[in-house]
């Protein structure tokens, strides 16, 4: 499986403080990467730095080999707070970038019209986001990142603001895209137990400087349901990583 992005070397100084120091990440195509750290230890930031909202102090970011110098509708970005546009309908959010692609008005409905089902949002093409829930409007904001097709889905603590039950709505909606598209997706969380399901692979920062832990994958199957957090073997991957998270968290207030 060919790599679609690469970090090598990648350093973050902010003034005097390294934030993040000597990251080396090579992610295949097609998989899901969960990275997940104490608060500190610059998950946000080797987001910024894959999304070209940031530039590397020292290192380099690479998507399908070139350098990544800026954003790019190869990379589409989702946070915690999906930001949608209110003026505009949910068809005419999630149509947004592709009025800046090249591409024909008979393929951006096409697509719009397949991730808005694809994400159950068929139904509400013609509402306001003042008339979705909170769920809702992160669908859109997904369903925008992913309709111009990007190389790379970028997730930034994306469900992090919901209640329980449509995170875990949510998680399943991720998963079946994910499957469904065969996009690559990078995804940072400080939730352990949503890394894990959702991950074919975890990442633990270490802080203070940020740098990579640990890298452990998840041998669960790819179609899994939320039954499986109850399977012992996700219980014992969710305490590795919990300890791990714990262990270099207390390293970091102990300096």
């Amino acid at each position: 499986m060919s790599a679609v992005l690469e970090l090598a070397g990648v350093v973050k100084d902010f003034g005097a403080v390294r934030a993040l120091d000597g990251i080396d990440l090579t992610v295949p195509r097609g998989q899901f990467l969960s990275v997940v750290g104490a608060s500190g230890s610059g998950k946000s930031t080797l987001l910024s730095l894959v999304a070209g909202l940031a530039r590397p102090t020292g290192g380099e970011v690479r998507l399908d080999g070139r350098a990544v110098s800026g954003p790019g509708p190869d990379r589409g970005l989702v946070f915690q707070q999906g930001a949608v546009y209110p003026w505009r309908t949910v068809e005419r959010n999630v149509g947004f970038g592709l009025e800046l692609l090249p591409i024909s008005r008979a393929e951006r409905a096409r697509r719009v019209t397949w991730y808005l089902d694809e994400t159950g949002l068929a139904d509400l093409r013609h509402a306001l986001p003042k008339q979705l829930s909170g769920g809702q409007r992160q669908r859109v904001a997904i369903a925008r990142a992913l309709a111009c097709e990007p190389e790379v889905l970028l997730l930034d603590e994306p469900f992090g603001a919901l209640d329980v039950q449509t995170k875990e709505d949510m998680q399943i909606l991720i998963r079946r895209v994910w499957r469904d598209t065969g996009t690559t997706v990078l995804m940072v969380t400080h939730d352990v137990e949503e890394a894990v399901f959702l991950g074919q692979r975890v990442v633990v920062l270490a802080s203070d400087p940020g740098r990579i832990a640990a890298d452990i994958a998840v041998n669960l199957p790819d179609d899994r349901e939320l039954s499986a957090k109850r399977l012992p073997e996700f219980l014992a991957l969710r305490i590795q990583v919990e300890d791990l998270v714990r262990t270099y968290h207390r390293r970091h207030q102990a300096k």
